[in-house]
């Protein structure tokens, strides 16, 4: 079926029927929705060079997939990436995730030469990015999954991750914690580096010091958990709570906890970031653990949606958002145990 021949059936004109295929944001959504379910009911499919183009655009948004980075053995990529895939696929856009084995650039002037992607998704971004000035310089638009410093507006869908860790460490201060321990990302990546300036933040309100070797930082992966937690509490004066980045982290933690004859929730509180990965469940853990929670899954499908709507025309001041992130409290968080004055200064 060609598109006049959807245009006859649907009785639309075929000017109607292309831009609601092509997403543009002055088609009704009930008049979209009738024609992308007529598309694939009689099996139409656009010629992607004809509509290329026609509308100058190639209906698809773009990720650079270094090689290198092993990205495929990352949980939180696939999740964010199977948010942005379900939301792409929802407005009949194509995901194009283009491999490199050198600089992420030679993937972004190669969309920006074929005209492959209308917009590019950018994930962990560093505190300064030298993405975001070669895109703009490209003149290549871009969403990012996170934010960075940057000195000209860009388009980005983030979470609270300074207010969520100062809001987790204000609540073990409440039970009376004063050393409290974060076992953190890398630092160079922002969501990191904000999570620690939370941390030290909620810490220097109460009047509590938040010296460096009170945490750790690394890949998150539950090796790491362990390895910095076994440390933290092998010293002279080991934290009473350990604040995590990641559900991972905080398994490996429950491990150095108890492999070391200490309780988690007793001698030890532990609370950490839950990206709702569907393999992790925090709920499960014995006992249950106190999370700052936020899908990763739903960030995928904000940046998606927010691509998709740059494609279509939208200011970039209408695609800056920064959702709050849920505190819920569980078993593994309690008051400490009882300590002297002395002790219980970091």
């Amino acid at each position: 079926m060609n598109l006049r021949e959807l245009s006859a059936l649907l009785g639309l004109s075929q000017t109607t029927v292309s831009r609601a295929l092509n997403g543009y944001a002055d088609v009704a959504a009930e008049t979209r929705q009738r024609v992308i379910a007529a598309a694939e009911r009689h099996g139409y499919r656009p010629n992607s060079g004809a509509r290329r183009l026609a509308t100058g655009r190639a209906q698809a948004l773009g990720v650079a997939f270094p090689v290198d980075r092993n990205l495929l053995l990352d949980p939180h990529f696939i999740e964010f990436l199977a948010g942005v895939a379900e939301k792409a696929g929802d407005a009949g856009y194509d995901l194009t995730v283009s491999p490199t084995t050198g600089l992420e650039s030679d993937v972004y002037r190669r969309f920006k030469r074929t005209q492959a992607a209308d917009v590019v998704i950018l994930s962990g971004p560093e505190r300064e990015d030298p993405r975001i000035a070669e895109l703009q310089a490209l003149g290549l638009p871009f969403v990012v999954h996170g934010r960075t410093r940057s000195a000209e507006p860009y388009a980005y869908a983030d979470i609270d991750n300074r207010g969520a860790f100062a809001q987790a460490t204000r609540l073990l201060l409440d039970l009376g914690h004063r050393r409290i321990a974060l076992i953190n990302g890398e630092e160079h990546l922002t969501f990191a580096h904000d999570r620690r300036c939370g941390w030290r933040e909620a810490l220097a309100a109460a009047g509590c010091a938040a010296p460096d070797t009170a945490t750790f930082s690394g890949a998150m992966t539950e090796e790491n958990g362990y390895r910095f937690a076994r440390r933290l509490l092998e010293a002279a004066r080991p934290p009473t709570a350990l604040l995590c980045s990641s559900v991972l982290l905080a398994f490996g933690a429950y491990r150095a906890i108890r492999d070391l004859g200490l309780t988690v929730g007793g001698d030890v509180s532990v609370i950490a970031h839950d990206d709702d990965l569907p393999f992790l469940r925090p709920h499960t853990l014995d006992p249950p653990l106190t999370v700052t929670r936020s899908p990763i899954r739903k960030g995928g499908e904000r940046v998606g949606e927010f691509a998709i709507r740059l494609a279509t025309g939208t200011p970039l001041a209408q695609l800056q958002s920064v959702q709050p992130v849920d505190l819920v409290y569980r078993g593994s968080t309690a008051a400490p145990p009882q300590l002297s004055v002395v002790e219980s200064e970091l």
